[in-house]
């Protein structure tokens, strides 16, 4: 009991572990939502060579999560502890980087290599944060309970995340009007109109200065409560030693863990099925800022648009939780992420409605909570069943969840790039009022079509996954009963020592 009482954590210690998960979550929002959109008619980058940002950027962002890892591993312990080193030192520095993602460079060449470096600087800085700090959940208690609280309270932090970072950007940005520019492409102009538009693009020359100032005080304010949340996570929290310290045998390598893994049935399925699910919803959240802008016209709205997906996915995210306890996480997916097609149809067909637009944000917010929820409550029933198929072999879970993660990574980092580079080739006008009805088409695409077809095959290969609500108890259930054998085991061994001493 005097144990126990030591290794129970506060709920203050449990907050300052969790508001350590906000700078991930309010810095990914803001770059999900309106880096596409920034890049292309403020920073007025060629979409082609933003596609290569946005694709470039996310494939790092990936790549650094296993690399990360494997040097967290090789590191020593300081008075500081293991983990908080690399957090204390990429802090100020993934700041900096953040703040230059959203500066425009004065300078003629090179603007595409100032975005591609800070980009990829500002990934591998996070990553050294966050990283260690999800692998610090085992260091801060050695009671399973109390780390379980501990990640409740992170998840919630993390969800009010996201919220924050869409609120905070789209807000203060969407004070700044962004002008356009009336091409005479769209209009079948004369050569003589073209020298009218002169005047106009010097005129707008401080207003677009008024919007790039916006986005940088957006940085700046991110970067602030990324510092702040930091600060807080150090001082509240300390790393435990004794924590990480195992009673089990050596796992098996890293390699042979691995194969084992991508050997198991259920994992692949899984990870394919939600692998559509994200590639689907992060073609979405990367376009949806321009669908709003010009094929709907609300050019003025788009972050209101996007902070009501996020309320509604934060709201939602209990729902859901009951939903799945209740009706099982088969159905729950079936339910969840379908829930999302008629409205993403709605939203192309209908004429363009303010009312309707934000009926489907709510409806795409319910979809966005279940695809947030549900992989982090199946991957376990998946280890579940890999250890029950594999009881010799152990210590494999950190493979199951960061391969997930790294897939997802790589997913979205494919979506940018891909939608990116489609507006490049339907012919996209940089600060264009309107653009050409193959953009319009395109983004119709990227939003509706394109993610219904995604939904669909993510559904069809759910169908083939295999752990389902009577799966899963009789997986409890024998795993429970090998646990049994194995502590009656041991306690035979026990009494059969204690009787020959």
């Amino acid at each position: 009991r005097l144990q126990e009482s030591r290794e129970r954590l506060s709920v203050c210690s449990k907050l300052c572990y969790a508001v350590g998960g906000a700078p991930y979550q309010i810095t990914g929002c803001a770059l999900g939502f309106f880096l596409q959109i920034y890049l292309l008619d403020v920073a007025q980058v060629d979409a082609f060579y933003a596609s290569i940002i946005l694709f470039a950027g996310r494939v790092w962002d990936a790549i650094t999560d296993p690399m990360v890892g494997f040097f967290i591993s090789k590191t020593s312990w300081t008075r500081f502890g293991r983990l908080m080193p690399w957090i204390i030192f990429s802090t100020p520095f993934a700041i900096i980087s953040y703040f230059l993602i959203w500066f425009v460079p004065d300078i003629s060449t090179g603007q595409v290599m100032w975005y591609l470096v800070f980009y990829c600087a500002f990934q591998t800085l996070v990553t050294c944060f966050h990283v260690p700090y999800s692998a610090l959940t085992m260091f801060i208690s050695r009671e399973q309970s109390e780390r379980d609280s501990a990640t409740a309270y992170r998840m919630t932090v993390e969800v009010l995340g996201t919220v924050l970072g869409t609120a905070i950007q789209g807000q203060i940005v969407g004070k700044a009007d962004t002008p356009c520019i009336e091409s005479p492409f769209f209009f079948g102009l004369t050569n003589s109109s073209v020298a009218m538009e002169e005047p106009n693009m010097t005129q707008d020359t401080e207003s677009l200065t008024d919007t790039r100032n916006a986005y940088m005080i957006a940085a700046g304010v991110i970067g602030g409560l990324y510092l702040l949340c930091a600060l807080i996570l150090l001082l509240g929290v300390r790393e435990k030693r004794e924590s990480s310290e195992l009673q089990s045998d050596e796992p098996d390598s890293f390699f042979q863990g691995l194969k084992l893994v991508m050997n198991h049935g259920p994992y692949i399925k899984l990870i394919a099925g939600f692998l559509f699910t994200s590639l689907a919803f992060m073609l979405l959240e990367g376009n949806f800022a321009l669908f709003c802008t010009y094929t709907l016209g609300f050019r003025n709205e788009f972050q209101n648009i996007l902070l009501a997906i996020m309320l509604s996915a934060t709201l939602t995210i209990p729902f859901w939780q009951w939903f799945l306890t209740r009706f099982g996480k088969k159905t729950a997916v079936y339910v969840g992420i379908s829930s999302a097609i008629p409205f993403l149809i709605a939203v192309v067909v209908l004429d363009s409605n303010l009312y309707v637009t934000y009926v489907v944000a709510v409806a795409a917010g319910i979809s966005v909570a279940a695809a947030f929820l549900l992989p982090w409550s199946m991957l376990p029933d998946v280890i579940d069943d890999f250890k029950l198929q594999h009881p010799s072999s152990h210590g494999h879970e950190a493979i199951f969840f960061s391969f997930y993660v790294f897939f997802t990574k790589f997913t979205a980092g494919v979506s940018l790039g891909i939608s990116t580079l489609s507006l490049d080739f339907a012919g996209y006008q940089t600060r264009g009022c309107s653009q050409p009805g193959q953009v319009n088409f395109t983004l119709k695409m990227l939003v509706s079509t394109v993610p219904v077809v995604l939904i669909l095959l993510s559904l069809l290969l759910f169908k083939l996954y295999p752990i389902d609500e009577e799966k899963r108890r009789k997986n409890k259930k024998a795993l429970q009963d090998l646990r049994e054998e194995s502590n009656s085991s041991s306690e035979s061994d026990n009494t059969e020592l204690a009787s020959i001493v």
